[in-house]
């Protein structure tokens, strides 16, 4: 389905890491991370998800779906492609969905999970139940993306909208203006705005899922218990919407621990806190949760 451009590091008969960011981010994410995970021998492999940084579709008609069992399916295809039959595999945001997914649907194929705000495999089914108040106005771009409106104002203010997105999400995250353009120049990619609002639009039911991954969602809709060796993880002060780790402890039913990260820690957890999230791995790596 795709032609992904990504990073690996590291030596190459090293344990596998596979490193996924979320929206709106990309590679970045993990530069720090990467270095502390070479040094302990480990070979990292960081993709630019669909419509991020150099990653292309094979063909011009392919569907533009951000659908979570779409990523699902890309990850293990690189997997695949690159000869890795089992990695340590670590996210944020829209990666942790897709971890989880990993975790949940090809178990085998995943030696241990890192994942930021925990459980968040969901449903069109469960996208369609009311929140409380308070809960609906965190998802306030969810409901702008479903709008044309939104979809317009998104093209033509995504570096802006990003930035604001990254001031809310980790309000105590002091990065600069360079920061910021490293990783907004991967939302250039001609498939950016189409892949984000499907994935936004397919979450609350309005817009169709492909055929080929239906079976996928439908597996996924059951809400699976994920059976493989799980650190989650929060940050102090992520204001990005996510569930509290009491809501998602039972969805992990293989040695499990959950861990907050202070000192004001946000949701892109990897990139403020490079050393809690690279330990982490090595602690599901080591079997030390």
């Amino acid at each position: 389905m795709l032609d992904v451009g990504y990073l690996d590091d590291g030596p190459a008969d090293g344990p596998a890491v596979l490193l996924l960011h979320g929206w709106p981010y990309d590679i970045h994410s993990f530069d720090e991370v990467t270095p502390r995970l070479v040094a302990a021998g480990c070979r990292v492999i960081v993709p630019y998800l669909r419509g991020y940084g150099s990653t292309r579709f094979l063909r011009d008609d392919a569907v533009r779906t951000g659908e979570p069992a779409a990523l699902g399916r890309d990850a293990i295809e690189l997997m695949d492609a690159l000869g890795i039959q089992k990695a340590i595999v670590a996210g944020f945001d829209w990666g942790a969905r897709t971890a989880d997914v990993l975790a949940a649907l090809w178990p085998d194929r995943v030696a241990g999970l890192v994942s930021v705000s925990g459980y968040l495999i969901g449903s069109q089914a469960s996208g369609a139940l009311p929140l409380p108040p308070a809960a609906e106005k965190l998802w306030w771009y969810q409901f702008y993306f479903a709008t044309e409106r939104g979809r317009a104002g998104y093209a033509a203010n995504t570096r802006d909208f990003a930035r604001m997105i990254w001031h809310d999400a980790s309000p105590k995250w002091g990065f600069d203006d360079a920061t910021f353009e490293r990783s907004a120049a991967a939302f250039d990619n001609p498939d950016h705005v189409d892949i984000v609002i499907h994935n936004y639009r397919w979450r609350m039911g309005l817009a169709e899922g492909e055929p080929q991954y239906a079976e996928l969602e439908a597996r996924l809709a059951t809400a699976p218990v994920i059976s493989v060796p799980t650190i989650t993880m929060e940050g102090s002060d992520n204001g990005a919407p996510h569930p509290p780790a009491a809501a998602y402890a039972d969805k992990f039913a293989g040695p499990y621990a959950h861990r907050e990260v202070g000192g004001g820690v946000g949701h892109n957890l990897p990139q403020e806190a490079p050393d809690d999230f690279a330990r982490a791995i090595l602690d599901v790596m080591a079997g030390a949760l």
